[in-house]
């Protein structure tokens, strides 16, 4: 199955590649903010804005500084703070009669933590990262504070994750927004917090100082912490890979006790009271795998050459394991995800995300957990809801907000989307026939709409949805396209890998075919054989990807 899945995998890499959060008339972030957001936003950095002032004043002073305060920053940084940057990236800086500031902004800026788009799309969804920067004692306050429920032991990546997931709804009960949020996250925190949040992450504590100010500054800077920490754990993590990418079966072997215990204190291996010299070996081992992504998934996708060099050998074994074109296909797609909608993908699976993760480690936590099922209803079930559906269950499991909302003739399918996550909510806490109501509800419209969802959606819709998956789209995609590529994203974040019939293992037969004839033609085997050899592996194809699937 090795060329058959690095087949599936360049396939999905050409529908979707690089992140993009931007489409041609597409609002800027802040133009969702409501105007207590917008002032405060200008508040925090320090941007005078007349009073009173119209929405449309407050959102072009927004504009006119967006750039400098959430894209780039580092413009107002002087000299030192950018060779300061370059150096705690590893960049070599010119000397100091030669580096001259506009030469230190061109290099920052080639090397900054983000892109400009995948900034605003983080602005999209402020909950995906704020509270990265937390202590554990302060997750553990906010969720004791807003009653968020967190299974025991409490560890803190579990905390993370269930108040990230409780964040909206703790905002709704006080009546506050969420996009910018106010000094509500912050109630929890001592004003002694605050002045160390903010010497932790190398930002001045403004002076003369109030509780207010605290708030205001550490806000302002949540994302550039996070930014950092994220880069420094990435940064551990080439340490770590540099350090196991020496370390060979040879010298494990040679290593004594003490030696072994040594490596993993160091590199933050857990040893067990009463491990062996064997079972220490085994444990590094494992480790190295891991951090050198030297596992049986990794060395598979490693292995085109081969089955190139013997292509009747490796198409045989191609077909003995249909799962496995089925697991690339989906590590291909989540390759193209954004932060946000990874973070979404493991929150609905119960999974935790550790503070600090890197793209790359949601990545390989979402691969690492695509078997496993969504835990019930979520909320991403309106996800793919149309506006049929979405009206339908407000009408007749919402509030009498939900009902009104559900009435607004130029209601957003957003607005609607927010609504019927409200009206779930209160009903999953009424519980009772509230409850049982609503998700029959669900579970009807959801099997219902299984075969036509996406059918009724516009193109800006699908663009939207696409775009929270950080998947670009092309200019000129055609309706159907844009469709196919919306049901595609949507199976994956649902299913995992255990994708339902009709999906991924459904089209089996045809890619096998489809992988054989490209390897035929690669390796110039246009003879009658290797027709026959191809009719005869499309047969045997067809009767083991049927018989997985009986077996699905």
């Amino acid at each position: 199955m090795r060329y058959l899945s690095t087949l599936v995998t360049a396939t999905l890499a050409v529908t979707g590649v690089a992140a993009s959060s931007w489409f041609p008339g597409s609002k800027a972030v802040y133009n969702k903010w409501h105007e207590t957001e917008l002032e405060r936003w200008l508040s925090d950095n320090n941007i005078a804005y007349p009073t009173p002032a119209d929405r449309k004043d407050l959102e072009s002073l927004i504009e006119k500084n967006w750039d400098s305060y959430v894209v780039a920053p580092y413009k107002s940084w002087d000299s030192a703070q950018l060779s300061e940057y370059l150096q705690s990236k590893g960049k070599e800086t010119k000397a100091d009669a030669e580096a001259t500031k506009d030469s230190l902004l061109e290099q920052v800026q080639a090397n900054w933590y983000e892109t400009e788009d995948s900034a605003q799309q983080a602005w999209g969804s402020v909950k995906d990262w704020i509270l990265d920067t937390w202590t554990e004692s302060q997750l553990k306050a906010f969720a004791d504070k807003h009653s968020v429920p967190v299974p025991q032991p409490r560890q803190r990546d579990t905390m993370l994750q269930k108040a990230r997931q409780g964040y909206e709804t703790v905002a709704k009960k006080l009546g506050e927004t969420t996009a910018y949020p106010g000094n509500w996250l912050y109630e929890t925190w001592t004003e002694s917090e605050l002045k160390e949040w903010l010497d932790a992450h190398g930002f001045p504590a403004p002076q003369p100082t109030s509780r207010d100010q605290l708030i205001a500054s550490v806000r302002r800077n949540s994302r550039l912490a996070y930014l950092r920490s994220r880069s420094q754990a990435a940064s551990a993590t080439a340490s770590a890979q540099s350090a196991y990418a020496t370390l060979t079966d040879m010298i494990i072997d040679a290593w004594n006790e003490s030696q072994l215990k040594d490596f993993c204190d160091k590199n933050g291996i857990a040893v067990p009271q009463g491990t062996k010299v064997n079972e220490l070996r085994a444990l590094v081992r494992k480790n190295r795998a891991e951090i050198l992504g030297d596992t049986v998934a990794s060395s598979a996708s490693s292995a085109f050459g081969a089955a190139t060099s013997n292509a009747e050998n490796q198409f045989a074994q191609a077909t003995d394991s249909a799962s496995l074109a089925s697991q690339h296909a989906f590590d291909a797609a989540v390759k193209s995800w954004s932060d946000s909608r990874l973070k979404s993908y493991l929150d609905a699976r119960g999974v935790p995300v550790p503070q600090g993760s890197t793209t790359d480690d949601l990545r390989a936590l979402a691969r690492k957990h695509s078997h496993k099922a969504a835990t019930g209803w979520t909320a991403w079930t309106f996800d793919d809801f149309s506006y049929d559906n979405l009206r339908g269950y407000l009408s007749k499991n919402g509030d009498a907000a939900a009902k009104k909302a559900a009435e607004k003739k130029d209601a957003t399918r957003a607005e609607l989307v927010s609504a019927a996550n409200s009206a779930y909510s209160s009903a999953s806490t009424a519980g009772g026939s509230a409850y049982a109501a609503a998700t029959e509800y669900i579970s009807s419209a959801t099997a219902d709409a299984k075969d036509s969802v996406f059918d009724s959606w516009t193109e800006t819709e699908l663009k939207a949805y696409l775009d929270s998956y950080g998947i670009p789209v092309p200019q000129g995609t055609k309706l159907e396209e844009l469709k196919a590529q919306a049901r595609k994203q949507s199976t994956y974040f649902k299913y995992g890998t255990s994708s339902p019939g009709g999906t991924v293992l459904a089209k089996l037969e045809n890619a096998a075919k489809d992988g054989w004839n490209w390897v035929a033609q690669q390796l110039d085997l246009g003879s009658e054989a290797a027709k026959q050899k191809a009719a005869e592996a499309e047969a045997e194809a067809k009767a083991k990807a049927q018989h997985v699937k009986q077996e699905l």
